[in-house]
C-alpha cells in the first residue's frame, strides 16, 4: 500500500481511514471534563503536521509510543472546528533501522548548496580582513559546513525544518546587507558578522537525524555560549585579532535575543547589536507566521484559529493573489 502523507489525508466518504507510518513532534496525555485520560498527539511527515487523539487504551498506547518515535497509525479522519484531526485506534511502533526519516522531517524550500553559495558571495564584500576570515574560516570548516547545510534554526518555533538555520542565517544576512547601504553609519561587516554567526551554535544545540530535539549540550550550554567558545576558537588562529573586536563580536551575539527575559544575558549597547537582534527578531517572527497560515489554509476558513504564541487571529487571505 502507498504511504499516506499528511498533505493528502482526506476526510469524506471513502477517505477517512488512514493507515500509515508518522513521526511523533509532540505528546501530551491529559484529562478531559468527564475525569478520562485522552493523548494527544502531533504527527508529522516531510509534507506537514496534523492533530490527532487517542480516546481508548490511553494508559496503554501511551506507553507504546514517545516524541521521535515513528509510528505505524490505523484510525479515521475526522473534521473538528473545520480541521482535519485523526481519532486514532491503533498504534504500533516502527523499527528505526526500517525507516528513511527524511521522509518525516521537512526541508527547506531552496537547495542548501545554493544558499550556502549566496551567504559565500556576500562574505567576499565583507572588507576587514580579520572578521572576514573569521567568518570564511567557520563557513568552510569541515566539521561545520555539513551540519550547517542540514541543520534547522529551532525545534518549533521558526525554520524548524532541514535546512532552515541556513535559511535564517542566510535571509537575515541579506537583510543586513540592505541595513548597511541604507544606514552607511553602521558598521556593515559586523552586521553581517551578527547575521552569519548569532544562531551558529545552534549546530551543537540541535539535533536533527530522527527528530529535531535538544542535544545534552544544547540544555546545559546553549547556542550563545557555544558561538561565543567559537568565536575564541577563531579568532585566536588569526594574526592580529584584536580583544577589542573579539568582545565587540561576542557581545552581538550574547545580546541578540534582545532582552533579558528572552534569554540574553546582555542587552545590545551599540547600534550593530541592536539591529541583528532586531532583525533577528523580525525575521523569526515573519517565518513563524507564515508557517501557521500555511498550516492554516487547507481548513477553508476566512481566519486562523486563535494562536496562544502570538496572541491573536490571523486572516488567511493570500493578499498575494486577491489584490
Amino acid at each position: 500500500m502507498e504511504r499516506q502523507t499528511v498533505k493528502f489525508l482526506k476526510a469524506g466518504k471513502d477517505k477517512d481511514v488512514v493507515e500509515s507510518q508518522f513521526l511523533v513532534k509532540e505528546k501530551t496525555v491529559a484529562v478531559g471534563k468527564n475525569g478520562r485520560s485522552f493523548m494527544v498527539l502531533e504527527l508529522s511527515d516531510a509534507t506537514g503536521s496534523i492533530d490527532a487523539r487517542v480516546w481508548d487504551r490511553v494508559e496503554e498506547l501511551s506507553r507504546e509510543c514517545d516524541v521521535g518515535d515513528i509510528l505505524k497509525i490505523k484510525g479515521l479522519i475526522q473534521i473538528f472546528q473545520n480541521r482535519r484531526q485523526v481519532i486514532v485506534h491503533k498504534i504500533e511502533r516502527v523499527e528505526p533501522s526500517l525507516v528513511n526519516f527524511e521522509e518525516f522531517i521537512s526541508k527547506a524550500s531552496r537547495n542548501p548548496e545554493d544558499m550556502m553559495a549566496e551567504l559565500i558571495k556576500l562574505v567576499r564584500t565583507m572588507k576587514n580582513d580579520h572578521l572576514r576570515q573569521l567568518v570564511f574560516d567557520t563557513l568552510e570548516d569541515s566539521e561545520i559546513r555539513p551540519h550547517l547545510l542540514r541543520a534547522p534554526a529551532a525545534k518549533s518555533i521558526h525554520h524548524a525544518w532541514i535546512g532552515g538555520l541556513l535559511e535564517h542565517i542566510l535571509s537575515i544576512s541579506q537583510i543586513m546587507d540592505f541595513m548597511g547601504k541604507h544606514y552607511p553609519f553602521l558598521n556593515r561587516d559586523l552586521l553581517l558578522f551578527g547575521g552569519i554567526f548569532h544562531d551558529i551554535g545552534k549546530i551543537w544545540e540541535l539535533s536533527y537525524e530522527n527528530n529535531v530535539a535538544y542535544t545534552d549540550r544544547g540544555r546545559l550550554i546553549g547556542h550563545i555560549q557555544i558561538a561565543c567558545e567559537l568565536i575564541d576558537k577563531k579568532a585566536a588562529r588569526i594574526l592580529g585579532f584584536n580583544d577589542e573586536l573579539r568582545d565587540l563580536c561576542k557581545h552581538i551575539i550574547l545580546s541578540h535575543h534582545g532582552k533579558l527575559e528572552y534569554g540574553s544575558p546582555k542587552r545590545p549597547k551599540f547600534l550593530e547589536a541592536m539591529v541583528v537582534a532586531m532583525v533577528d527578531e523580525f525575521d523569526s517572527k515573519v517565518s513563524t507566521v507564515k508557517t501557521i497560515m500555511d498550516g492554516e489554509r487547507d481548513s477553508g476558513e476566512k481566519w486562523s484559529r486563535y494562536n496562544d504564541l502570538m496572541d491573536r487571529y490571523f486572516l488567511l487571505d493570500d493578499l498575494n493573489e486577491k489584490y
